[in-house]
């Protein structure tokens, strides 16, 4: 049973949360900035590709969203098993999502981040399935994530496939 303590916001635990998402979006951002000019300019790319510009915002709002959602089910958190599969899926598909800006950008493994970002679009899934147990908000803010992954990956395919 939840305590009306435990939905009371409280915004140092929810600072801790967005600040760990943007983090780890920051980080991402050191393998992918010095790259965009530089080796993806330099790619074919599908014509649907977004202007490069509008990564960085795009991104800025779903870290957000995603922090949003971590401390909804943060906020309901219990000791059962059910907490620990949903926070260590939340942890994976945090690792799947810097890996591929590592591994796309950073080491120009087109292929290889096809199976990372692919590996995060079943995590951000499995992400949604184990929050939703704990909040159906938390869980609906992680949609658009899934979504922009989905386009994503095929847009890495499409790169893949023309290069």
């Amino acid at each position: 049973m939840e305590s009306a303590a435990s939905k009371k916001f409280q915004l140092f635990p929810f600072l801790i949360s967005l600040v760990i998402t943007l983090a780890i979006g920051f980080v991402a951002s050191l393998f992918t900035r010095p790259q965009i000019a530089g080796w993806y300019s330099t790619l074919n790319k599908p014509t649907f590709n977004p202007p490069p510009w509008l990564f960085a915002p795009v991104w800025t709002v779903l870290y957000i969203m995603i922090a949003i959602a971590a401390y909804l089910v943060w906020q309901r958190r219990d000791s059962s098993k059910t907490y620990k599969i949903a926070s260590s899926i939340y942890i994976v598909q945090l690792a799947f999502n810097f890996s591929w800006s590592m591994v796309f950008f950073g080491l120009h493994g087109i292929l290889p981040a096809l199976f990372v970002i692919l590996l995060l679009w079943v995590s951000i899934i499995l992400n949604i399935r184990w929050f939703k147990k704990y909040s159906k908000t938390a869980a609906w803010l992680l949609v658009p994530y899934l979504l922009w992954v989905s386009f994503a990956s095929i847009l890495n395919l499409s790169i893949y496939l023309l290069n």
